[in-house]
């Protein structure tokens, strides 16, 4: 048999006198390949001139010792193992979290929300790349939204922020909503950590958007903002919306060219509306400002009112106290998911729903004593037993 002949060929859209920038090419044979192992793909593997990488196995130490040193792969690697569903690599994280713990706090933690197109993205890019002029280290958690049909998510906020994903004293990580044991909310405060643990001292914390996710983010952050557009209703409308009263700050955005007079407008708007609704942290009055992250102003102010906030909190004692709040209501998620996963993994369970299910839709019982006959059955020593080893370090 011939040997198959490879040529690389470059993409339609490249320019012909297109550089070395155009890193992207196409190999051909692909589809003629009757052996489709990496050998046959690529033929410096294949007559044995590259050797084959594998994946190392990284050990706990690996992992404590990789994030503490600031390595990017490993932080990555780490917060993969965090975000995994499997009890092994849950047993594993643990364990790491547990040796990091002490290089944990020291980070402000900050949550940005607002509707779909506000310019979170934009924004959060803008005030990133000022930090980092400034000497910080920065990491950007973005909270990417989950499809309820495909149960798949998109992950491209990063092509929103291409000058400061570049920046080596910036880190962005997007992250999939959806999940078990702890979902978002785990996952993400866990993250947090391993963040902080590898020396980043502002967390900024993207959530999908406006939604039940905001009551989850709020709780784990310092200091929470509502990026807000103009336009935004009446007064009434504004006072019935429920995240204002989360907020810390509420920032207009793009108050811009032809937009910077309704920009002023809106701002006077939130801060009528503010004057009803109780501040989100005892002591700190919230108001409005206004933002322009293409024209990058006001982001000054706005950080000079973050680390206002920072001192004021610290100072009357709100700051170490919310932390403490977050960390017992972390534990008590956490013992409410455990319990729910602990019900409806058990097996008699299992075995028994469906015909409750059934029982239910016919209208034989009601929901309520469908619940009572469920509990009557459920055995939590039973369902603990297969979980055993769980929370430990075996």
């Amino acid at each position: 048999m011939a040997e198959e002949k490879y040529t690389v060929s470059r993409p339609s859209w490249v320019p012909e006198d297109g550089g070395s920038e155009f890193a992207c090419g196409v190999m051909s044979g692909i589809e003629g390949i009757r052996d489709t192992t990496v050998g046959n793909i690529n033929p410096r593997i294949k007559d044995g001139t590259m050797p084959l990488k594998r994946r190392m196995v990284l050990t706990e130490d690996d992992y404590v010792k990789g994030v503490l040193s600031g390595d990017r792969m490993t932080l990555s690697r780490a917060i993969t193992l965090v975000e995994s569903n499997s009890p092994r690599h849950f047993r594993l994280a643990q364990r790491v979290l547990q040796r990091l713990l002490p290089k944990t706090g020291h980070a402000l933690r900050i949550g940005i929300t607002g509707v779909p197109g506000a310019g979170k993205s934009t924004m959060i890019e803008a005030l990133g790349n000022m930090l980092c002029d400034d000497g910080h280290r920065v990491a950007i958690l973005t909270v990417d939204p989950t499809s309820s049909v495909t149960k798949g998510s998109i992950l491209g906020d990063k092509t929103r922020m291409g000058t400061l994903s570049r920046r080596p004293e910036a880190y962005i990580r997007p992250s999939p909503a959806g999940g078990t044991l702890g979902g978002v909310a785990r996952k993400s405060r866990e993250t947090m950590l391993l963040c902080e643990a590898a020396g980043y001292d502002i967390i900024l914390i993207e959530t999908v958007g406006v939604g039940q996710s905001e009551t989850t983010v709020r709780s784990m952050v310092d200091f929470f903002m509502l990026v807000v557009l103009t336009g935004a209703g009446d007064d009434l409308q504004g006072i019935k919306k429920g995240i204002m009263e989360l907020a810390d700050a509420i920032v207009v955005n793009k108050a811009d060219g032809d937009n910077l007079t309704r920009a002023k407008v809106a701002r006077g708007e939130f801060e009528r509306m503010i004057e009803f609704i109780r501040p989100a942290t005892p002591g700190w009055p919230t108001h409005a400002y206004m933002v322009s992250s293409v024209k990058k102003t006001g982001l000054r102010e706005l950080w000079d009112v973050i680390q206002a906030f920072r001192q004021m909190t610290t100072k009357s004692g709100v700051f170490q106290k919310r932390r403490e709040g977050q960390l017992l209501d972390w534990m008590r998620a956490m013992i409410d998911e455990h319990l729910h996963n602990l019900f409806f993994e058990d097996a008699v369970i299992k075995g028994r729903l469906p015909e409750v299910k059934e029982a239910i839709l016919k209208g034989t019982i009601s929901p309520t004593q469908a619940v009572g006959e469920l509990i009557s059955i459920f055995d939590v020593q039973r369902a603990a037993a297969r979980q055993v080893d769980l929370f430990t370090n075996k």
